[in-house]
């Protein structure tokens, strides 16, 4: 049996990963797309191969300072990246027999990769919450992201992450008693 997918996404420093670590706590199968990228760039020879041939490295520092400043050099990134993500999301998909499984993926609408998911959770945050948590001021917000309004408007659950852990576990025990109840 297949399980039901649920997707994690929401702004830089919303809480995106704190929210999939609450799901994780109630025993649900979890996956970050983050991870998944930085298993590809540390450990996949042709994604090796293709950055030190376009970009000249692979540590992902230096990475994001070039393709954060070339609108360019970030479609080819996420033309190399995003398929492989993708396709390491389903196989890990595949391998769950969990009636529940998530994924946090930062970019979920703006890859159009909520249509593969049961059900999204959006995870906002007030910005001056989010500044804080975000470890630097990130240029890409503005024009790569969909506003956090607009993602709420298109999920299935939303929660405005600006309290307690204890509050979000609560939270995510809501979102899972109405996905499975």
């Amino acid at each position: 049996m297949a399980p039901l997918t649920v997707a994690v996404t929401g702004g830089i420093g919303a809480g995106k990963s704190a929210a999939l670590a609450a799901f994780a706590r109630r025993g649900v199968p979890t996956l970050s797309a983050d991870e998944v990228v930085h298993r590809l760039i540390g450990e996949d020879p042709e994604v090796r191969a293709a950055l030190e041939e376009r970009l000249g490295t692979t540590d992902r520092a230096e990475i994001a300072a070039v393709v954060f400043a070339d609108p360019e050099q970030l479609a080819w990134l996420e033309s190399l990246l995003h398929p492989r993500v993708r396709d390491a999301t389903e196989e890990w998909l595949a391998r769950r027999d969990t009636p529940v499984a998530v994924v946090e993926i930062p970019l979920l609408y703006e890859t159009g990769g909520d249509a593969r998911f049961d059900s999204v959770v959006v995870i906002t945050a007030p910005a001056e919450v989010r500044e804080a948590r975000a470890q630097r001021v990130e240029d890409r917000r503005a024009t790569r992201l969909l506003p956090d309004d607009e993602k709420v408007r298109r999920a299935d659950f939303a929660y405005v992450n600006d309290g307690t852990l204890d509050e979000l576990d609560a939270f995510v025990g809501q979102v899972l008693d109405r996905l499975t109840g």
